[in-house]
């Protein structure tokens, strides 16, 4: 799939349908892969961030999560991009894994959410195969247990493997881990907590107009305050900034086209 390059990251861009192939097409045709979810967040965390920047680009798919990056795309290259959030993907791919004979890891966040997340994809795809769930330590592991990790995750041997460890946490795992872990992984991050209903969702012309962040600072404004409102205004400063650099740019190759 095409990728589009907004500030100094690459999206990828395509319909919503499209992604669902390519996710399934790199678990049949890679031996380790993984995809990432981008938002403002995960944008001005590439910006700052050389080392997340090369995480994020190296990635074989980085779908156009948020709002402001569909429009971006819009904007920047002309090309008439929807969302393809996490949440929303997530049980598409649950959904079409059972169809397609796939089976699913959930990795990440506690053991009693993955237990919601197991009973509830259970009950709604009872011919789902579900490899297995695991929540990994909250700190920073030795290398044996890393590796007892990716014995485990390999001997499940599952075909998508959903991460949720939050960003840029969960993105740095499976780049780290490429080659090690034998399935497509996806960093899904907060789809966990909406698909268990721990989280609701606004209604989808909230979501339209992408004022969904607002909801969620409601909801853990200590958690989330910097992220959403420090954050999200960089994302604008950026999206200024390189707005007025692309129509002057632009000004520029007319009045030059002009000239010959």
């Amino acid at each position: 799939m095409n990728k589009k390059k907004i500030f100094n990251s690459f999206i990828s861009t395509g319909t919503f349908k499209e992604f669902t192939n390519k996710v399934f097409e790199l678990s049949e045709n890679k031996h380790s892969s993984y995809v990432c979810f981008a938002n403002a967040h995960m944008m001005v965390e590439s910006y700052k961030d050389s080392k997340f920047n090369k995480i994020l680009n190296n990635a074989d798919l980085v779908t156009p999560d948020g709002g402001p990056v569909a429009k971006a795309i819009k904007v920047f290259h002309g090309v008439k991009q929807g969302r393809v959030p996490g949440m929303d993907l997530l049980p598409v791919l649950l959904s079409e894994s059972e169809k397609r004979n796939k089976s699913v890891f959930f990795f990440g966040t506690t053991d009693d959410l993955l237990e919601v997340i197991k009973k509830k994809a259970a009950e709604e795809f009872p011919n789902l195969n579900i490899a297995g769930t695991y929540s990994p330590p909250f700190r920073k592991l030795s290398e044996q247990e890393e590796n007892d990790i990716n014995d485990m995750l390999n001997k499940a041997n599952p075909d998508l493997l959903f991460v949720a460890l939050g960003c840029p946490k969960q993105e740095t795992w499976m780049a780290n881990h490429m080659g090690k872990v034998n399935a497509c992984m996806l960093g899904v991050g907060q789809a966990f907590r909406t698909y268990a209903g721990v989280e609701k969702r606004l209604p989808k012309w909230a979501r339209n107009l992408s004022i969904e962040w607002i909801y969620r600072l409601y909801l853990e404004p200590g958690r989330l305050w910097k992220r959403y409102l420090i954050t999200n205004s960089f994302f604008i400063y950026l999206f200024t900034k390189y707005l007025f650099s692309f129509k002057s740019s632009s000004s520029k190759l007319v009045y030059e086209e002009t000239k010959k």
